[in-house]
């Protein structure tokens, strides 16, 4: 039976609570809600990518990707995504960001399977996105 890994890249501060960004066990990397916080900074708190959904859908896929990567895996191992937004206005303008970011991806793999909840989440922010990624 393999060991349960957790998965924090460099470009994550340690998470406020007891949970890990990303656990890996076997072929299995679950992803953990990630929001649109700048790359970390040593000392400082959690910056957010920007005000707009566009700036922090991308930074939340690139915090998504740092993680995947981490733990072996890509975008084309990806089966489920989950998306959380705060505002059920936001759900056509965020597929449009998501289709244009997969497009760019270049994925050898089908899409991923994905579900859009509305959801509360701390002041600023206004996405937040999971990923559970099968490892070849």
């Amino acid at each position: 039976m393999s060991e349960k890994t957790a998965i924090t890249p460099a470009t994550h501060t340690a998470p406020p609570a007891k949970f890990s960004h990303g656990v890996r066990k076997g072929n299995i990397l679950q992803v953990a809600g990630q929001v649109g916080f700048l790359p970390a900074v040593e000392g400082q708190a959690p910056t957010v990518a920007g005000p707009t959904l566009r700036e922090q859908t991308l930074q939340t896929f690139a915090n998504v990707k740092a993680i995947l990567e981490e733990g072996g895996a890509s975008w084309d191992d990806v089966m489920m995504m989950r998306v959380y937004l705060t505002d059920v206005d936001h759900f056509a303008e965020m597929n449009e960001i998501y289709n244009q970011y997969f497009e760019e991806q270049d994925l050898k793999a089908p899409a991923s399977a994905r579900t859009t909840v509305y959801v509360g989440l701390p002041a600023g922010l206004l996405i937040e996105i999971d990923a559970l990624a099968v490892l070849g």
